[in-house]
């Protein structure tokens, strides 16, 4: 796993998670609809588990490589989100990109082999509520990735730390007005606008941004455009 998604893991271990709620709501989601979601079940016998995988992997139809609905979804490692089940998608449908806070910045590399390669042309940036991207700041990441360091090591750490980009959300380090934007949007439209605009992004591919809504159970679509790149 990439130092920064490591980084950012053990802050929101030792952080109080906020619960921050969007008041957008909607209730499109993906075409397509959804389907059952199998979820794996520990056996105490490791054969008798190797023997249902392999029958299970007999009666299955093979999965195509690229994506069926030709669509990419960049998301938060946060253990909640399962976009397989929260949008509907079957396995096979879809690229699932995800890292700290589900930033299409830090994504760029997969998407770019994603549509070149794999021919995907719908791109969804999916957020939470409650996302510890929403906690922190880099030098709170920095004081507790240096604490506790044997002497003599903390130069070196800060050195490498100070160089590297936490892609934080907008406004989450600063003193907020009662008229700013909540970060969670704020980042969810510059994630978005930084696909629709972006180069490298083959041109006129759907870009979206999604909240899923933790405490509702909710996903809401918030933003729909298309790349105007001129590639």
């Amino acid at each position: 796993m990439p130092f920064r998604h490591l980084a950012y893991s053990l802050y929101a271990c030792n952080s109080n998670i906020l619960n921050m709620v969007s008041t957008a709501r909607s209730s499109e989601l993906f075409t397509g609809g959804g389907g059952a979601v199998r979820h794996c079940s520990s056996s105490s016998s490791g054969k008798d588990t190797l023997s249902r995988n392999t029958t299970l992997a007999e009666d299955k139809p093979a999965i195509a490589l690229p994506p069926t609905k030709k669509l990419a979804i960049v998301t938060c490692m946060d253990a909640r989100i399962n976009p397989f089940a929260q949008l509907g998608i079957k396995m096979g449908e879809a690229h699932i990109i995800r890292n700290a806070g589900g930033m299409a910045r830090d994504a760029l590399r997969s998407l770019l082999i994603s549509q070149r390669l794999l021919g995907t042309r719908e791109i969804a940036v999916y957020h939470h509520t409650g996302c510890g991207m929403a906690t922190f700041s880099k030098p709170n990441l920095t004081s507790l990735i240096t604490d506790g360091l044997k002497s003599g090591d903390e130069k070196m750490v800060e050195r490498m730390v100070d160089e590297m980009d936490f892609l934080e959300w907008p406004g989450v380090s600063s003193v907020k007005s009662e008229k700013e934007e909540d970060p969670l949007l704020a980042s969810l439209k510059s994630e978005v606008n930084f696909l629709r605009t972006h180069p490298l992004i083959v041109r006129g591919t759907k870009v979206s941004g999604w909240v899923w809504d933790v405490g509702r159970e909710e996903a809401t679509r918030i933003l729909l455009l298309t790349n105007q790149s001129l590639t």
